[in-house]
């Protein structure tokens, strides 16, 4: 397979699924050397598990070397309690499965940070998952004694973003973390996707870090285990997606439509219908951006879609991280 450069592509997607997706697509369909994935499916939850094992994997994909799970629910839309009960469960299980491999004991100490901007609802993702998470530090720290077993010392802050404090997301965390020594990081933050199925029914679980912005295309100082000298695990769900994209698919659908009902759409697509889809996706792209119409859509439901997502996340972490909480049933326990 030849080697891809994804560079010009992964300013629209946060998620390694949809980079190797798109590499794939790109390369004909083959295997990406130094990329690892396995999926599984568990009623209506899909799962994938993807290893970016060295430097050419991460070139054809455009994601840095580590490992990436992918959860996908479509259903979620349905805001079905019992569903989102058995998928913070799911996150639960395979975000435990990160702390072991990275050696997070029972006693370590945790700093969940809470990315992203409170005022603008797609943005508001960790800040929520931080009001909702069970923190314990204080009770560590004023009262050892009376904390029953089953605890951990968890912490949570939500920085707030550049525009609103003026101070970059990592220094305020890395200043946190100086003073209050946590073992590990656990970073939230919204991202972008290319799917508008995706957005909002889709967790991703990283060993990597998170750069803040880089959803958006403003890629700035990370939160990672070279920045911060400690290891970080990234949580992101897509909540935003292109306009290009938008306007992409809906031409793949007006080309399927129209092959369907009449067979032939030569006439009226001409030379698209020679096109690849991230060719395609260029063009439109080169089209919209002169005129600053590419811009950043969240589907119309996102205040209900964001708090359900988040009272997920902070019940599988609540879970994962604190043995005394019940796995079966993850969600009595955030407020």
């Amino acid at each position: 397979m030849t080697e891809l450069d994804m560079q010009q592509y992964n300013v629209r997607t946060d998620l390694a699924l949809e980079a190797k997706e798109m590499a794939e697509q790109l390369g004909g369909g083959g295997p990406i050397p130094g990329i690892h994935s396995e999926t599984s499916e568990d009623n209506g939850i899909t799962i994938t598990h993807l290893h970016v094992q060295d430097e050419q994997g991460s070139r054809a994909i455009g994601k840095v070397i580590g490992r990436y799970v992918t959860i996908e629910v479509p259903a979620l839309r349905n805001q079905d309690t019992e569903l989102q009960n058995r998928v913070a469960t799911q996150f639960a299980k395979h975000f435990e499965t990160f702390l072991e491999r990275i050696g997070v004991g029972q006693t370590a100490k945790v700093l969940i940070v809470g990315l992203g901007n409170w005022n603008v609802t797609p943005d508001a993702l960790g800040p929520l998952v931080v009001e909702n998470v069970m923190v314990t530090r204080h009770f560590f720290e004023l009262m050892p004694d009376q904390v029953a077993p089953g605890y951990r010392a968890v912490s949570a802050v939500a920085p707030g973003v550049l525009g609103i404090t003026g101070i970059e997301s990592s220094e305020i965390v890395q200043g946190i973390a100086e003073k209050t020594k946590p073992d590990v990081i656990i970073a939230i933050d919204a991202l972008a996707s290319k799917s508008l199925d995706r957005v909002n029914t889709t967790i991703q679980i990283a060993d990597i870090g998170i750069h803040p912005g880089s959803g958006i295309g403003n890629k700035r100082k990370g939160l990672t285990q070279e920045i911060l000298g400690i290891p970080v695990i990234a949580i992101g769900v897509p909540t935003v997606v292109y306009a290009s994209t938008i306007v992409n698919h809906t031409i793949e659908l007006m080309r399927s439509h129209m092959e369907a009902n009449n067979g032939n759409n030569d006439q009226i697509f001409g030379l698209m219908n020679q096109m690849g889809e991230a060719e395609r996706l260029q063009l439109v792209k080169e089209a919209l951006n002169p005129v600053g119409h590419d811009l950043l859509v969240t589907p119309k439901e996102i205040d209900e879609f964001i708090e359900d997502i988040a009272n997920i996340i902070a019940s599988g972490l609540n879970a994962s991280l604190h043995d005394a909480v019940n796995s079966d049933n993850v969600a009595a326990y955030t407020h």
